[in-house]
Order: structure tokens, then sequence, then C-alpha cells
């Protein structure tokens, strides 16, 4: 799947944990509400879900612009 979405798979992070984790993070930045990306995940809990809220880098910084403009 990673390939054919051109995806480098050499990459340190191109991984399925690093898909599923780069998902949630992309879907919470794009105000998908958490119970929907919970439900996507598979998760039982939303608790579960919202360890997807502390994204780094550009993730965060992207955030931190929409909060501030």
């Amino acid at each position: 799947m990673m390939e054919h979405a051109g995806i480098d798979t050499r990459l340190p992070h191109a991984t399925p944990k690093g898909l599923r984790h780069g998902f949630a993070i992309h879907e919470l930045a794009h105000e998908v509400p958490l119970n929907l990306v919970s439900k996507w995940l598979g998760h039982a809990d939303t608790k579960t879900t919202t360890i997807y809220h502390n994204a780094v880098g550009i993730e965060q910084r992207d955030f931190a612009s929409r909060m501030w403009s």
C-alpha cells in the first residue's frame, strides 16, 4: 500500500505503525472529530486515540499556526 501511495519504504517511519500514526494525526489536524478517528482506528475508547493529539514537528506547527491566525 505504501509503495502504491509513493511512500519511500526505505525511510525509518515507513512502517504500518508509522502510516497509522500519520493517518490519525492528519485526520485530527483537519478537524475530523476524535470519536470518528477513534472508530476508524478500531479503538474501544477515545482515551486511546487522544495520544495522537501529541503531534510533533510540522503537524504541531501547522496546528499552532491555525490557532493563532
